[in-house]
């Protein structure tokens, strides 16, 4: 129990100490800026972009974990 607590503790500081999600380097956003101001579309989708780069390992880390935990629950339900 000491330890979900301790890794839920980790979790929470993380998500609220870390920095803003939306940020991108100052060429990217200039660069974006840019090309929006002048009609194109390429800089529309670079914050879709950031956040689906952010999101993948935790939807695997959360894969992984799913599938380890179904089978650990079913080692115990044979024995």
């Amino acid at each position: 129990m000491k330890r979900l607590f301790t890794f839920s503790l980790i979790l929470v500081l993380l998500f609220f100490t870390g920095s803003e999600v939306l940020a991108q380097c100052p060429m990217c956003r200039a660069t974006a800026e840019s090309n929006l101001a002048n009609g194109g579309t390429e800089g529309e989708g670079l914050n879709q972009g950031i956040l689906y780069l952010l999101g993948m390992p935790y939807v695997l880390v959360a894969t992984v974990a799913f599938i380890w935990w179904r089978n650990r629950r079913r080692e115990t339900d044979i024995v």
